[in-house]
């Protein structure tokens, strides 16, 4: 089968096509016929070695924890998918590749296309897990930083139906974008603390850090200390107090299934960018350039 691999650590050009042998389904394992697979930031970092210390990588390594397609063959033990199932969730070996094992997936709604059911699995888990973590509830006001990508146009929409009023930043050609999603907007960068107490005298009740970039200092004075604050994407937050959640291996496939269901009733939007299989180069490289609208997604034949 056709993958991309990397076999060394550095920039997007380590990725390249291999054939390899089509994967076989260990006991409770499913083999799925990628359709779609979801490309997220977290693979840019474990292609260029950031995260070796806790993530260690065997080469030749294929990228990709996520996945959309049809089910084709079932380990020992699975007796809730069927064979011709068309799924959605997390792949156990890489989802850069015509073919991949899985362990957890949902079923795809026939109305959901493959390239948004694939933008699901890490952004639905994400947003749920922090907002829980945060505790938002009606009627508070929460805070995002870089809200324009896969995880924060979820969360934006979770958030607001609970109730809770979301204040979103995000560069100046995503305002619009984040309005739409039920977001009051603002740009990040000098002045921020300015600007959100303007939107919100009575204070920010708490603050959903996803952009990692630099913002916690301003975070912790919005606040008046570090309690109820979340990063998923700077790393210095320990030295300031602050909680970094990274992802969690609880992952329900009755919450990705009600996501899925929500988003083909057009309940919960998502916004895709889609490369071909083999411009998974080009668009890691898009990825770590920051600023993505939504949902990087790899289409594969």
């Amino acid at each position: 089968m056709k993958v991309i691999v990397f076999d060394r650590f550095g920039g997007p050009d380590v990725l390249h096509e291999a054939d390899i042998e089509v994967p076989q389904p260990g006991p409770g394992q499913v083999r799925v016929r990628v359709k779609a697979a979801g490309l997220n930031a977290l693979d840019g970092k474990i292609r260029a070695g950031k995260l070796e210390a806790v993530r260690p990588t065997t080469f030749p390594a294929v990228p990709g924890g996520e996945l959309a397609g049809v089910v084709d063959a079932l380990g020992e033990g699975v007796s809730d998918v069927q064979v011709g199932d068309e799924v959605l969730g997390w792949s156990d070996t890489g989802s850069y590749a015509q073919y991949a094992l899985a362990t957890t997936v949902a079923a795809k709604p026939a109305d959901l296309d493959w390239q948004h059911a694939v933008a699901l699995p890490v952004a639905g888990e994400t947003a749920e897990r922090v907002l829980n973590l945060l505790g938002i509830a009606a009627g508070e006001t929460v805070l995002m930083h870089g809200a324009a990508g896969a995880v924060g146009t979820v969360a934006v929409q979770l958030a607001t139906a609970r109730g809770a009023r979301v204040i979103a930043t995000a560069g100046p050609s995503n305002q619009d974008y984040l309005t739409s999603l039920g977001a009051t907007a603002t740009v990040y960068g000098e002045g921020l603390v300015k600007r959100v107490r303007a939107l919100a005298p009575d204070g920010v009740d708490a603050v959903f850090d996803l952009a990692g970039k630099g913002a916690l200092e301003d975070s912790i004075t919005l606040r008046g200390g570090t309690e109820r604050i979340v990063t998923i994407a700077d790393f210095g937050a320990r030295q300031l107090g602050i909680t970094f959640s990274q992802g969690s291996e609880e992952r329900s496939t009755v919450r990705l299934a009600a996501l899925a269901q929500d988003a083909a009733a057009g309940k919960l939007v998502t916004t895709v960018t889609a490369y071909p299989l083999d411009q998974a180069a080009t668009a890691q490289q898009a990825s770590d350039a920051g600023h993505v609208r939504g949902k990087l997604v790899l289409t594969v034949d």
